[in-house]
Order: C-alpha cells, then sequence, then structure tokens
C-alpha cells in the first residue's frame, strides 16, 4: 500500500482539536443526530471492524458521509443496495446480486479504498483517510477552503463546495456536517474511542 509509506501525518493538536474546535449556529442538533445514528449502528459497524481492522467509528462516519447511516445503500457513494454502484467508484462491489447485505458491501468499500491496510489510527490519519476516500479536490483546487468533509458545521469552515463530482460552487455552504466534527462529539459519548486528550 504505497500511499501508507509514503505518508507523513500533518501535525494536528489532539487538545486543539477537541476544545478549540467550536460547532456553529444550529448544527450543533446535526451533530448530535448524526451521532445518535452512528452509535445506533455501532454493532454493524463492528462486524465490518473485526473483518477489516477500521475502526468501527470510522466505517460508521464514512457511511453517514456517503449514505446518510442508512444500510439500503452503498457506503462507496450511498448508491442503492439494488444495484451496483453507479456513481464514482462506478460497478462496485464486482460480484453483487441484489439484495446482498450491506456489510458485504461495506467491506468492498473498505477495501476499495485501502482502508483495510491502514495501521495507523491516530487522530491525523483518520483525517487524511477521510479526505482520501472523498476526493482531493479541495486540496488540489481549493487549498484556502477547510474541506467540508471534513470541516462542515464548525467554525473552521464558512463556504465553498463541490456540488457535484467536478463542479465547484464558491458561494455554496454545505448543510451536511463534517466527519471531523462527528467525530469530536463521538468521543465525548464513548471515551474508550480513545482520541481525546488526558
Amino acid at each position: 500500500f504505497m500511499i501508507e509509506r509514503q505518508y507523513t501525518p500533518p501535525t494536528m493538536k489532539v487538545e486543539v482539536w477537541q476544545k478549540d474546535m467550536q460547532v456553529i449556529g444550529d448544527m450543533a442538533k446535526s451533530v448530535d443526530w448524526a451521532a445518535a445514528k452512528i452509535l445506533a449502528g455501532r454493532a454493524r459497524y463492528e462486524a465490518v471492524s473485526d473483518k477489516t481492522g477500521v475502526p468501527w467509528f470510522v466505517i460508521g462516519l464514512l457511511h453517514l458521509m456517503e449514505a446518510g447511516a442508512r444500510f439500503d445503500r452503498h457506503m462507496h457513494n450511498g448508491d442503492p443496495l439494488t444495484a451496483k454502484t453507479v456513481q464514482v467508484p462506478k460497478g462496485r462491489p464486482k460480484v453483487w446480486e441484489a439484495p446482498y447485505e450491506w456489510e458485504i458491501s461495506a467491506v468492498d468499500a473498505v477495501q476499495y479504498d485501502g482502508l483495510d491496510k491502514v495501521v495507523d489510527w491516530s487522530l491525523p490519519r483518520i483525517a487524511y483517510c477521510f479526505e482520501k476516500y472523498n476526493g482531493w479536490g479541495y486540496r488540489k483546487y481549493h487549498p484556502a477552503v477547510c474541506n467540508p468533509y471534513l470541516w462542515s458545521g464548525s467554525a473552521h469552515y464558512a463556504k465553498g463546495k463541490y456540488v457535484e463530482d467536478g463542479r465547484w460552487d464558491p458561494e455554496c455552504a454545505s448543510k451536511q456536517v463534517g466527519a471531523m466534527v462527528v467525530l469530536k462529539r463521538l468521543t465525548e459519548m464513548v471515551p474508550e474511542i480513545g482520541l481525546a486528550p488526558p
């Protein structure tokens, strides 16, 4: 897994992330709703974790971001489980005869993105994996904008969004709460996740 060997995580102070990231406006309700959805599906995320080695909360957050935590949708991109994926990545899982279980598709999504090869699940690596899963468009073409996939709902992000694959709108503000924002809430609710500062 070439990226794993070449990547050096950026410095991310857990204390800053945990204490200083402010949820803005009415997004607190969305953060609480999202965290509750992930906790409700924890047993299913743990089943995928057991097969892949990816922490259950990372699987839950990706499922939330891609499919609204709906278990009738592919974790790859939110397409319905009634067929292979149509959006990017297209045609996943390679072998799929609906109605297969969500867990089979979720394992494929994890393996397709190489997350099952990751061994470092530190906070910087988790942020990196979320960004990689979503794509590098923000980092490559709009580096002044904090990626809303990670930071929407916090004071780190204001506006600018890909409204669809390859289509950028500098004035659009994401209404979906970001994965890192929900993760912060999850660490408060479930301290054994272990990302909170001592």
